[in-house]
């Protein structure tokens, strides 16, 4: 796969100027829509189903399933901003049912069911396909592990299904992207929850599962935007494989999705 060349960090032009544009436009609606299948009932009801012992053992199977039978590590690592023992129990957990790829594959095609049951309305999946094709099949894996696996994830036929599970992948990719921002700023995953101004603080962390007493973070808020600012960047990168047009129908297309789901 080609891989994007790097900016000149010397100077800039309209063109990444408009590309880091698009990156901070998309990160929030990409966000939330393409993860907005991975806890949801629909998606998890049939992992239990399957014989996993409970959904959210699943959700670590299904996604960090592309990694491949590795040990718990290996997914600690790559989702970041869990607690260690908990990404550990359930991925050992839900891994003996029926193998990691096994499990990526399923969680994969459910990802492509759950999108096309809510984009039945959206007149414009294979398009917006192709657009996300375009960024996730030439973005430079390096350093990605997650959105590596799920870069070659194979990917349904049919427009509805394929446009969600490449929303999911492009969050995949931001998703490593900013882990590579935060370890960059010297900010621990645990730090990072408790700051990120689009968390509850200390309860999203023990959703997260972590315990004990949690330090004062106070300190990092400007880290933490500074790195929201470099993923951003790097995002960019990313994003300029696509010449600003087109990068102005991702914007609407991700945008009219967004509005489809939330409503």
């Amino acid at each position: 796969m080609p891989i994007i060349t790097a900016s000149n960090p010397n100077g800039s032009n309209s063109s990444q100027t408009h590309s880091l544009a698009t990156a901070r436009a998309i990160a929030a609606p990409v966000g939330a829509v393409g993860g907005a299948f991975m806890l949801h009932p629909d998606t998890l009801s049939p992992g239990k189903a399957a014989g996993y012992p409970g959904g959210f053992s699943y959700y670590v199977v299904g996604r960090g399933g592309v990694l491949g039978d590795v040990d718990a590590s290996v997914v600690v690592s790559a989702f970041a901003f869990f607690a260690p023992s908990l990404v550990r129990s359930l991925w050992e957990a839900g891994v003996v049912v029926e193998g990691a790829r096994k499990a990526s594959d399923r969680y994969a095609l459910a990802c492509a069911e759950w999108g096309r049951q809510r984009l039945g309305a959206f007149a414009h999946a294979e398009r917006l396909a192709e657009l996300l094709a375009k960024i996730v099949d030439h973005a430079d894996p390096t350093g990605l592990a997650l959105f590596a696996g799920w870069q070659t994830q194979a990917r349904v036929d049919d427009a509805l299904g394929r446009c969600y599970q490449l929303l999911h992948v492009l969050r995949e990719l931001r998703g490593s992207v900013h882990i590579v921002a935060i370890v960059a700023h010297g900010i621990a995953p645990l730090e990072a929850l408790l700051v990120n101004p689009g968390s509850t603080g200390e309860a999203q962390a023990k959703r997260f599962g972590w315990e004990g007493d949690f330090p004062n973070a106070d300190s990092l808020h400007a880290a933490f935007a500074s790195a929201e600012e470099l993923t951003n960047v790097l995002m960019a990168r990313h994003l300029d494989v696509l010449p600003e047009s087109e990068q102005n129908e991702l914007i609407a297309l991700v945008s009219e999705v967004n509005d489809l789901i939330s409503h």
